[in-house]
């Protein structure tokens, strides 16, 4: 599978192995992006991103040594306003390689405790909030790293991992990802893992699943479950985007619906933070207002020089193709960026592009993270 993660360890950023904890931050001195004008309409809100970054996966990293996080990737999280973050720990099938992520990822934490906060429940991110932390919610976009054993997800609760979606694209042991031919649904050892997930306190996310795959186990789920970073398919029909059945479903469970800010919700152009609006209401007027939020699936720095960024993108999309990883609608001709929504400022943009469409305050409050926030609350129960 060849996702952001693998694909920036096969560039000439070279892997984290062996870096000491105190050098996985780049000396990156580059300023902090400067506030937007005004009143800050997140000053009081606690906004939360159901998957996301803080590096830019989709364009080129930052010169030196691979980290996990840069400085100015901290820099900007920091004057972003968000509290906390969906951040995929570990995404591949290695069951020894995502307990290595983890531990990478506290490591990193520990080294930078006044940014940082490893989020465990909704407390904590209220704290990150309060402290003007970010925080990290650790999760994997694939359940494949669980082998034929279910009770891994056992190991991964205990490490702090608090989100595990179970498909990526592709068909795994679980059930059919978005792009599986056959439309495959929940298999007999996913409705296990299904269970130890329910057991264990851990959200599920369907992002990447398959139509079946998704309402199987959404019905198989005795807790509320995720799509956390989707469109909506009756606006764009591609396969990574979620039918008017499933966001339903999700929502009538109590669950969480994401809106990504991807290359998804437009056809044959980029996408605008109109679009994402878009998308956003549809989902509202699916599911309920209190069952829809956000889930931008990049990072928030601000982008480098642009052909740098294209021709980045345009590598990534076109290894994925060749290792049918790709869902149609990845493009290497069209950023997956949503115009007016990139860098630190993008929640800012959402909310006054929310406002601009008539959206009360109270709604796009629920949006950008009241809504995380009280499913969180029900899945872990703190």
């Amino acid at each position: 599978m060849t996702d952001r993660r693998s694909f920036l360890k096969s560039t000439s950023a070279v892997a984290l192995a062996g870096l000491p904890a105190s050098r996985l931050l780049a000396a990156d001195h580059a300023s902090p992006p400067a506030s937007t004008q005004g009143a800050d309409p997140l000053r009081n809100m606690v906004v939360v991103n159901g998957l996301g970054g803080l590096d830019e996966g989709y364009a080129p990293p930052p010169p030196g040594p691979r980290v996990l996080v840069s400085a100015r990737a901290l820099a900007a999280a920091k004057t972003s306003g968000m509290a906390a973050l969906n951040m995929t720990v570990a995404s591949g099938d290695s069951f020894e390689g995502a307990v290595e992520n983890i531990g990478k990822f506290d490591d990193f934490i520990r080294a930078h405790a006044a940014d940082l906060l490893k989020v465990h429940t909704t407390a904590d991110i209220l704290q990150a909030k309060a402290q003007k932390k970010i925080g990290v919610i650790y999760g994997f976009q694939n359940a494949a790293m669980t082998g034929e054993k279910a009770a891994r997800i056992d190991t991964f609760a205990d490490l702090g991992v608090r989100v595990i979606q179970l498909t990526y694209n592709p068909l795994n042991q679980l059930g059919g990802g978005s792009i599986a031919p056959g439309n495959p649904g929940l298999t007999e050892f996913g409705r296990e893992v299904v269970a130890r997930l329910n057991a264990r306190k851990v959200m599920i996310d369907l992002s990447h699943s398959g139509t079946q795959m998704c309402l199987d186990a959404a019905r198989a789920s005795t807790r509320p479950i995720s799509i956390n970073h989707t469109g909506c398919k009756a606006i764009v029909d591609v396969p990574r985007n979620k039918t008017d059945e499933e966001l339903k479903l999700v929502a009538d469970r109590g669950g969480y619906i994401g809106i990504y800010f991807m290359m998804f919700l437009a056809k044959g152009r980029m996408a605008t933070a109109d679009d994402v609006v878009s998308h956003i209401e549809h989902a509202i007027k699916v599911g309920g207002e209190d069952h829809v939020g956000i889930g931008s699936d990049y990072g928030i720095v601000e982008l480098g020089e642009m052909a740098g960024v294209r021709a980045f993108w345009a590598n990534f999309v076109r290894e994925r193709m060749a290792n049918k990883t790709a869902a149609p609608g990845e493009d290497p001709n069209i950023l997956p960026f949503s115009e007016g929504l990139i860098g630190p400022n993008q929640f800012r943009n959402l909310y006054r592009a929310m406002e601009k469409r008539g959206h009360k305050p109270a709604r796009i409050e629920k949006v950008l993270g009241q809504n995380y926030m009280r499913f969180a609350k029900d899945v872990w129960g703190s």
